[in-house]
């Protein structure tokens, strides 16, 4: 079983430096990198029109971009340590802009905030820290710290959210990794370690899998139920820096140091496609929302373009 993916537009120099962190909602794409500047792509028309860029929002560029499930909120962290909260304009004329709704002011020093992600409705942020700490947000109001995890100190280099909001997931520096239980605020599992920095983790749509991957070059899969490790995905010669979930859990997307972007099936446990775009670091990648049978998805990098992918279908 093989799929094959066509590249349908490239965007080259989205930005002056490497972008770090790709975010999506129904309409758009945001991207991150180490400029000042978040940028705006429409995704809609198939243009790909670069719809707004939001100047200076990160004076020593950003790490990390995150948008809710339900696109109305969207986060981002710069190296300086600040976050910023961003609400959707709905309003006619408005339609897949952003503006600024405020800042989490509780902290300000590089590395107390790294990675985040946003519960479904976007009204709270989970973020890992340098010394393992887990920081749970609301992003409205005062935007008050309303809940810390505490790990065993190992850097948190990634998060994630379930997508009913039940679970939190984190992926350490030192191969740890962590499912905590939102309801009574524990550690629900300390997952089997992969030895080696774990650069990204994922919960499947249904919230029965986890993803985590990073230096050891593989793609464990653990049931998020038992805290068993289900299945290895091999195939990467790279590190990997990025995995995200199709919107029905079928395929897992990957990309990696040595620029390689892999789709791997769930159902076989195999790599169904790979595409070399760049021998740079692949930093991000994304699924696009679906449209009609056609699913693509979105890769972004230390090669300052944004690639734009679509499977090819017969017909």
């Amino acid at each position: 079983m093989s799929k094959q993916y066509l590249t349908t537009h490239t965007i080259d120099e989205a930005h002056p430096t490497d972008i770090f962190s790709l975010a999506v909602t129904s309409n758009n794409v945001i991207s991150a990198s180490g400029a000042s500047s978040l940028k705006v792509h429409a995704t809609a028309d198939g243009d790909y029109a670069l719809t707004q860029s939001l100047d200076g929002a990160h004076k020593l560029g950003c790490h990390h971009v995150v948008t809710s499930k339900n696109g109305q909120r969207a986060a981002s962290v710069g190296f300086g340590g600040e976050v910023k909260i961003w609400a959707a304009q709905a309003s006619e004329g408005q339609e897949g802009h952003w503006a600024l709704e405020g800042d989490i002011e509780d902290q300000n020093k590089a590395g107390e905030l790294w990675a985040i992600a946003l519960s479904e409705d976007g009204q709270y942020l989970a973020s890992t820290t340098y010394d393992g700490r887990i920081n749970v947000w609301e992003t409205s109001g005062n935007r008050e710290k309303i809940r810390q995890y505490e790990t065993k100190g190992s850097f948190g280099m990634s998060i994630d959210l379930s997508l009913d909001g039940r679970f939190t997931a984190s992926g350490h520096e030192n191969g740890s990794v962590y499912i905590f239980d939102n309801d009574t605020g524990r550690i629900l599992h300390s997952l089997p370690s992969l030895v080696k920095p774990v650069r990204a983790v994922a919960f499947s749509p249904g919230g029965k899998l986890l993803a985590a991957a990073g230096d050891s070059k593989i793609i464990a899969l653990y049931d998020v139920a038992s805290g068993e490790q289900v299945a290895n995905l091999t195939g990467h010669a790279a590190w990997i820096f990025s995995l995200d979930w199709s919107y029905t859990g079928e395929y897992l997307l990957s990309g990696a140091f040595d620029g390689k972007v892999k789709v791997w099936s769930i159902d076989i446990r195999d790599c169904v496609a790979t595409h070399t775009e760049t021998d740079k670091t692949i930093w991000s990648v994304k699924w696009l929302p679906k449209t009609g049978r056609s699913e693509g998805f979105v890769t972004a990098g230390a090669n300052k373009r944004i690639s734009f992918y679509r499977e090819a279908t017969g017909g």
